[in-house]
């Protein structure tokens, strides 16, 4: 069955016949919709909603396969180049169940991922967190692989501790570009605090998001055509009731 869809887009990308906007596309023109695709694959999981999960899911392999045409009429790899490639690497990090090594286990996963980055010519322990992460997850990951070398606080304190400095850098900035250097820097600092809770800081902010959307809906709800006019204290009551009514 992804054949067909391998074929519908060798159709769509026929530089004679195929579409125009289809024929036109690069990896990287293409690289933002696959970023949204799986966002979209992760909001439908959220929601509960199988029937969107499917679409959502189909359109993040449309996306597979769109990369795998352009490469192939580049002459790089195909299609089934991809499917191999993961299928090697699945049985590969896997020889507890694929291979002859019975004491292997989930935590050797970490390890073979290593040493295929060091026979790659990885030359840091950073090398190969992809850029094109979401900038809290990437922070993450680049926190847990500072940390697999030593180079992390022992504890939640220390992490925390980096806050309060941070926050007191954020205040004594003098200039815009100072000032965002430093907001960035906080943000960094937080995510190593969530991750010493052992929580995940892009589930929690867009868990959080879509708690303010609720609550700001319902107050919107609540005031009807009203809501723009009122004043801030007036909003904030609103707010306030709004999280009342959850809280019940």
């Amino acid at each position: 069955m992804v054949d067909r869809l391998v074929t519908i887009m060798a159709r769509l990308r026929d530089p004679v016949t195929g579409c125009d906007w289809d024929t036109v596309q690069t990896f990287e023109t293409i690289a933002p919709y696959t970023i949204e695709e799986a966002h979209e694959v992760a909001d439908a999981i959220a929601r509960g909603d199988m029937g969107d999960l499917k679409d959502e899911l189909g359109d993040l392999l449309l996306q597979v396969v769109f990369h795998a045409r352009i490469a192939e009429e580049a002459g790089h790899f195909a299609f089934p180049d991809v499917v191999t490639a993961i299928s090697d690497k699945m049985e590969r990090r896997h020889p507890h169940i694929f291979g002859d090594d019975a004491t292997g286990g989930p935590h050797l996963w970490e390890q073979i991922k290593a040493e295929e980055r060091g026979a790659k010519g990885a030359a840091s322990a950073l090398d190969g967190v992809a850029l094109g992460l979401p900038a809290l997850m990437r922070a993450e990951k680049l926190q847990k692989r500072a940390g697999r070398v030593g180079f992390d606080w022992p504890d939640a304190s220390g992490a925390r501790a980096k806050i309060d400095e941070e926050i007191a850098e954020v205040e004594a900035a003098e200039t815009d570009e100072h000032r965002a250097e430093e907001i960035g820097d906080l943000l960094f600092a937080v995510v190593n605090w969530a991750r010493k809770h052992s929580v995940d800081p892009e589930a929690a902010l867009r868990a959080a998001n879509a708690k303010f959307e609720r609550r700001f809906r319902a107050m919107e709800d609540a005031a009807g055509d009203a809501f723009a006019g009122l004043d801030l204290d007036a909003k904030e009551a609103l707010w306030l009731a709004a999280k009342a009514t959850e809280a019940q």
